[in-house]
């Protein structure tokens, strides 16, 4: 149903909102033709999906082998971030923080150049963010959401089209920069949509520690648009960032979306997520896997069969390997790079000693080698 200026919700605003059955099985509450979306769409987002979850895998498995400093799994979150990718037009950009290689494979980023920050070769990235419309990575927690209004107010007063969309976690609502953002986006009526991605766990704070309200209803105190999806359903997450979107774009109107996920792996690859994740509470969000529940719905409804679902494991394993053999073939970054782009002329006396001195060391070190 909808709710004020057109948001979609469930009855109990404090339910998420579904397209598909929990388990992926019967008919959906809205038929995919009215979000515009048409059967290929439907396979694109299933193939999508798969590939996020085996570049996931992978990404994990290069950091357990060295080949990464450290790594965030994203395994249960792709539904959330594909389908709100997904659902956002090209020129729109997206401000992530550290977990959303959902996302950047949506957009079409170089996963070599976009795992470079984690290989610790380079800040960010090396991917160009203007080519793809995607923000570097933002550890900082919250501190993306800022940027993403920054831009978004800029865009308004330029009289572009293009909105921001900023991706955090649960905790990050516990930072002052997120209340700042949403403020500044309300008063200025920037056209912003905050997506939170709630997968229960802030490291180890379960959610019932970083706040008592629900986090969608929040947005009523900065007097703009929240709602409350269920982000397992990537037909559902699909639907309400669009609407958000658009609600953005046409009418300069932020919107709140807290997408209601979990977090199946660590933190980070740092992390021992069994400390302190209930077993039994990680087993139940197992069997709401977006993935299988998603694949359910694509069959009954006779858009995959096995041979596509092969195509698409074929697919993001080749996908995967191709990540895996660019991030391994890495050579590390050219040394002068460390006193570039600080100065825009000549780099001062104490610093360019600095440089030569280092180059030459380096230079002798290889000679002798």
């Amino acid at each position: 149903m909808s709710g004020p200026r057109g948001v979609t919700r469930s009855a109990d605003p404090d339910e998420p909102y579904r397209v598909l059955s929990v388990d992926g099985a019967g008919p959906p509450s809205v038929e995919p033709s009215e979000l515009g979306l048409k059967d290929e769409d439907l396979r694109e987002l299933y193939r999508q999906m798969v590939r996020v979850r085996r570049a996931d895998l992978e990404a994990t498995a290069l950091q357990r082998q060295g080949e990464l400093a450290v790594y965030p799994p994203l395994i249960g979150q792709e539904a959330a971030q594909v389908g709100s990718a997904f659902a956002l037009e090209r020129e729109d950009y997206i401000f992530p923080s550290y977990r959303e290689l959902g996302a950047a494979v949506v957009r079409g980023v170089d996963l070599v150049e976009y795992l470079h920050f984690y290989r610790a070769t380079w800040h960010g990235g090396t991917y160009d963010p203007n080519e793809h419309r995607f923000g570097m990575v933002s550890v900082p927690v919250g501190s993306q959401a800022l940027h993403a209004v920054g831009y978004a107010m800029g865009m308004r007063k330029d009289g572009r089209p293009e909105i921001a969309v900023a991706y955090f976690g649960d905790g990050a609502t516990s930072e002052g920069d997120l209340h700042e953002a949403w403020n500044f986006a309300a008063v200025f009526g920037a056209p912003v949509v905050f997506f939170c991605q709630n997968n229960q766990w802030a490291i180890s704070v379960p959610l019932a520690r970083q706040t008592v309200a629900p986090i969608w209803r929040k947005a009523d105190a900065y007097g703009f648009p929240g709602v409350r999806v269920d982000g397992n359903d990537v037909l559902a997450v699909y639907q309400v960032t669009k609407e958000a979107a658009e609600r953005a774009r046409t009418e300069h109107v932020p919107t709140l979306i807290e997408a209601l996920t979990y977090r199946l792996g660590p933190h980070s690859t740092a992390d021992d997520a069994g400390r302190y994740q209930p077993k039994e509470q990680a087993e139940e969000w197992r069997g709401r896997d977006p993935l299988p529940r998603y694949e359910r719905f694509l069959r009954e409804a006779g858009l995959v069969d096995d041979e596509l679902v092969a195509a698409a494991e074929a697919d993001a394993k080749e996908f995967g390997r191709r990540m895996r053999d660019g991030v391994i073939a890495s050579d590390p970054r050219p040394l002068p790079e460390l006193f570039e782009w600080v100065f825009g002329g000549e780099l001062p006396p104490a610093l360019a000693r600095q440089r030569d001195g280092l180059l030459r060391e380096a230079g002798s070190s290889e000679g002798e080698g």
